[in-house]
C-alpha cells in the first residue's frame, strides 16, 4: 500500500524544505522505495534533494502537442499516431518514465508550468493515469504542492494521507494557511489527516502567535526552528539532504514524522 504525504503553503514558507526533510526521514527509518512529486511550478525539489532535472512532465506534455502538430501534416495524428507510428499514449508512457531522476532510495518526478495555448485536456488525462499509475510502484510518495493544490485536484487517484499546510511564523502567514486547509472542501480529495506547521520560527513561541494558533480547528504539528547551518547549506547551494542527523531541523521534521506515523 502506498502512503501519500502531500505538502501545501503560500510560496517562501519553506514547504520544500520540509518536504525534502521528510524524504531524508523516510530513508532513514522506513523501509520501501520513495517518490517525490514537485507539483510546484517553479520546481526546485530536485535541488533540495541533490538531484539533476532534466525535463519535467509540462514539457513532455509540450513536446507531444508540437509532434502532434507535426504528424497532422501527414495525418498521423488523426490515426492515433505521432512521428514514427508511435502511439500518443506510449509515447507518454516512455518519456515521463525517462523524466524520472533516481537517487538511491528516492526517484522524483516534477509536474513543471502550467498548460500554455492549445488543448490539453486528454493529454493531461494521459498524463495524470502515468503518474498514478507510477506512484503505485512507490511505499511512500511526498508531494510538494503550490498553494492552491491544483495538481492534487486533479490527481487521478484521490486519496492523501497526510496534509501538512506550513506557514511562517506569522499572523499573515496563519491566515493564508487556514485558506489552504479550507480548498480540502471544495476539491474532489479525500484526505485523511490534516496537519498544521510553523516553520522558521526564531527562539520562542510568541504568545499571541499561539494563541492564533489555538484558534485554527487542525492539528498543531510542532515547530521548525530556523537554523542557521542550513541558511549556509542554501547560500551554498549545498543539497539539504546532506544536513546532518542533528541538524535542528531535520530532527524537528522526524518527530513530527514518527508523531504522524504512530511510533513511539
Amino acid at each position: 500500500m502506498t502512503t501519500t504525504i502531500a505538502l501545501a503553503g503560500k510560496g517562501g514558507t519553506g514547504k520544500t524544505t520540509v518536504a525534502g526533510m521528510i524524504i531524508k526521514y523516510l530513508t532513514q527509518k522506513q523501509s520501501g522505495a520513495i517518490l517525490g512529486i514537485d507539483a510546484d511550478p517553479s520546481a526546485n525539489l530536485n535541488m533540495v534533494l541533490g538531484l539533476e532535472l532534466d525535463w519535467t512532465v509540462g514539457d513532455v506534455r509540450e513536446n507531444l502537442l508540437k509532434e502532434i502538430q507535426k504528424s497532422l501534416k501527414y495525418g498521423g495524428a488523426a490515426r492515433g499516431t505521432i512521428a514514427g507510428g508511435m502511439t500518443k499514449q506510449d509515447y507518454l508512457d516512455y518519456e515521463v518514465h525517462s523524466a524520472l531522476s533516481e537517487g538511491d532510495r528516492f526517484d522524483l518526478i516534477a509536474m513543471g508550468r502550467s498548460e500554455g495555448q492549445g488543448c490539453y485536456c486528454a493529454v493531461n488525462h494521459n498524463l495524470r493515469e502515468i503518474v498514478d499509475n507510477i506512484s503505485k510502484h512507490y511505499r511512500y510518495v511526498v508531494i510538494d504542492n503550490e498553494a492552491g493544490m491544483e495538481h492534487l485536484s486533479r490527481r487521478t487517484t484521490r486519496n492523501v494521507q497526510h496534509l501538512f499546510v506550513v506557514s511562517g511564523p506569522t499572523q499573515r502567514g496563519i491566515v493564508a494557511a487556514e485558506r489552504i486547509v479550507k480548498l480540502r472542501e471544495e476539491l474532489e480529495i479525500d484526505i485523511e489527516n490534516v496537519y498544521f506547521i510553523l516553520n522558521r520560527l526564531p527562539g520562542e513561541m510568541p504568545a499571541p502567535l499561539q494563541e492564533r494558533i489555538n484558534k485554527m480547528g487542525i492539528p498543531f504539528l510542532g515547530v521548525v526552528p530556523m537554523d542557521e547551518k542550513l541558511m549556509d547549506f542554501e547560500f551554498s547551494g549545498k543539497p539539504l539532504v546532506e544536513l546532518g542527523d542533528d541538524s535542528p531541523v531535520y530532527k524537528a521534521v522526524a518527530q513530527m514524522m514518527d508523531k504522524t506515523l504512530g511510533i513511539a
